[in-house]
C-alpha cells in the first residue's frame, strides 16, 4: 500500500514544444516551470550552442524538432546526431517533406536515418503531404516552423498516429498567436509571427500514468499527484478513463489529483485501440498482466520505433516474470496465462525510460526486483526512483 504526495515533473512534451516555438520567435528567456529531464536538457543545449556538431543522445523529440528548426534557420550549418538507437530510428518522412520545402539536408550515415548534415536556408511551405503513421513528431516539427516558411498546407496521409500530440502542438501554437487548424485530414498553418507569452508548463500526464497503475495494483493506496490540470493539452490525460475499468477513481483538486479505488470487480477482458496514446501502453500492459486481466491492445505500430521496440521488449520482460503475452504486428495480447517463478530475475529496461518505469511496477506483486540500466528514467522522470523509494518500494538497480 502506497501513501504519498508526488510532485510530478513538468511535461517534457510541452516543454520541448514551447522551447521550439520560443526559439523560432527569437526569445532568449526560459519558460516558467521548465522540465529538468534529459530530453528537455538536450533541446536547451542544442538551441543555446553555436557548435557545428550536435548530439542529442536518445532524445527523439529533440532530433525531430531540431531537424526542422535548423533546416529553416538561414546560414546555420550543423551535423545533427544521436546515440546508436537514434541512428536506427527513421527520419526520412520528415526529411523528404523538408526537401520539398527547399531544405538542404544530407544523410551523413545510413540513408533515411540520423546523423543529418543540415545547411539552414529560407524554406517555402506550400502544399505538402506526409505519412502520419510513423511519428506524430514529424508532423509537429513541420507545423511549428510553418508560420515562418510562408505558411503550410499539410496533408496527413495514412492516419495520424498519436494525434493528441499533434493537437497539443496546434493548441500551444494557438496560445502563442498562430491559429492553425485541421480541415479533414489536412492542417492549414498561416503565415504569422509567434507571440510566445510566459506560459506555465503543467505536470506530465505520461509520468502520472505509472501512479495510476500503482493505485490499480494496490487498491488501499492513497496517492496524490501534484501539478496536473483537469483541462490539459496532453493527450495522455486519457489515463483517467483508461484506468476506470481497473477501479481507479480520480478526484481533481487545485493543481492536483487524488486517486482512490472503487473496489469493483476487475473486467473479464480489456480491449483498447491505443493508437492515440501509445506512450501509455507500457504502464497499462504491465498493470493488466500483474492483475491477470486478459487483454488485447491494438494500434501499437509506432512502438516498434521508440527508444526500444516496446512491443517486443514488453513480451520479453513480462515472460521473465511468468506472464505469457503474444506480440503480433501492431498488437499485444494476454490470455491470463501465468507460470509462477521463484527464480530471481533481472529485468532489462532496454535503454527505455518508459520500460524501466513500467517494469518497476512488478515490485507490487513480485517483491524486490532488479532493473538493468535504471538511469534511463532521467529521459523524462529523473526523480522516479526517489519517489518510488519514498512510497515504500525496494528496487535493486544495476548498471548495464
Amino acid at each position: 500500500m502506497a501513501r504519498c504526495h508526488v510532485q510530478l515533473p513538468a511535461s517534457k512534451s510541452l516543454s520541448n514544444r514551447l522551447l521550439m516555438i520560443r526559439a523560432i520567435a527569437g526569445c532568449t528567456t526560459m519558460p516558467q516551470g521548465m522540465g529538468q529531464c534529459d530530453d528537455t536538457s538536450a533541446m536547451i543545449a542544442a538551441l543555446g550552442c553555436d557548435s557545428t556538431y550536435i548530439n542529442v543522445g536518445g532524445a527523439g523529440t529533440a532530433m525531430r524538432f531540431l531537424t526542422a528548426y535548423f533546416a529553416a534557420l538561414p546560414g546555420r550549418e550543423v551535423v545533427l546526431d544521436g546515440d546508436e538507437r537514434m541512428r536506427q530510428r527513421p527520419i526520412a518522412p520528415l526529411v523528404d517533406v523538408l526537401h520539398n520545402m527547399g531544405a538542404s539536408i544530407d544523410y551523413a550515415g545510413t540513408p533515411g536515418f540520423p546523423p543529418l548534415r543540415i545547411a539552414g536556408r529560407k524554406l517555402s511551405g506550400g502544399i505538402q503531404s506526409i505519412d502520419g503513421s510513423v511519428s506524430s513528431q514529424f508532423v509537429s516539427a513541420l507545423l511549428m516552423i510553418a508560420p515562418v516558411c510562408g505558411g503550410l498546407t499539410l496533408k496527413v496521409e495514412g492516419g495520424a498516429v498519436s494525434r493528441p500530440y499533434i493537437d497539443m502542438t496546434l493548441q500551444l501554437m494557438a496560445r502563442c498567436g498562430v491559429d492553425a487548424r485541421w480541415h479533414g485530414t489536412t492542417i492549414v498553418v498561416p503565415t504569422r509571427s509567434y507571440n510566445p507569452a510566459q506560459l506555465s508548463i503543467e505536470g506530465d500526464w505520461s509520468a502520472a500514468a505509472f501512479w495510476f497503475s500503482m493505485q490499480a495494483l494496490l487498491p488501499q493506496s492513497a496517492i496524490k499527484l501534484l501539478g496536473l490540470e483537469r483541462i490539459s493539452l496532453q493527450g495522455d490525460s486519457a489515463i483517467v478513463e483508461l484506468m476506470k475499468p481497473l477501479g481507479v477513481e480520480t478526484c481533481f483538486g487545485n493543481d492536483m489529483v487524488s486517486l482512490s479505488h472503487n473496489g469493483l470487480p476487475l473486467p473479464a477482458r480489456y480491449e483498447c485501440d491505443m493508437s492515440a496514446t501509445p506512450d501509455l501502453v507500457p504502464a497499462l500492459a504491465v498493470t493488466l498482466c500483474l492483475l491477470r486481466v486478459p487483454f488485447t491492445l491494438t494500434g501499437l505500430q509506432s512502438l516498434r520505433v521508440k527508444e526500444s521496440d516496446r512491443i517486443e521488449a514488453l513480451r520479453q520482460e513480462l515472460a521473465k516474470l511468468g506472464y505469457s503475452t503474444e506480440a503480433e504486428g501492431s498488437s499485444l495480447s494476454y490470455a491470463a496465462s501465468y507460470v509462477e517463478t521463484t527464480q530471481l530475475v533481472a529485468l532489462d529496461s532496454h535503454a527505455d525510460h518508459r520500460m524501466a518505469m513500467a517494469l518497476s511496477l512488478a515490485a507490487t506483486r513480485h517483491g524486490t526486483i532488479t532493473i538493468k540500466a535504471p538511469q534511463v528514467v532521467a529521459k523524462s522522470y529523473p526523480q522516479w526512483w526517489t519517489h518510488l523509494t519514498a512510497a515504500g518500494f525496494k528496487i535493486e538497480k544495476t548498471e548495464p
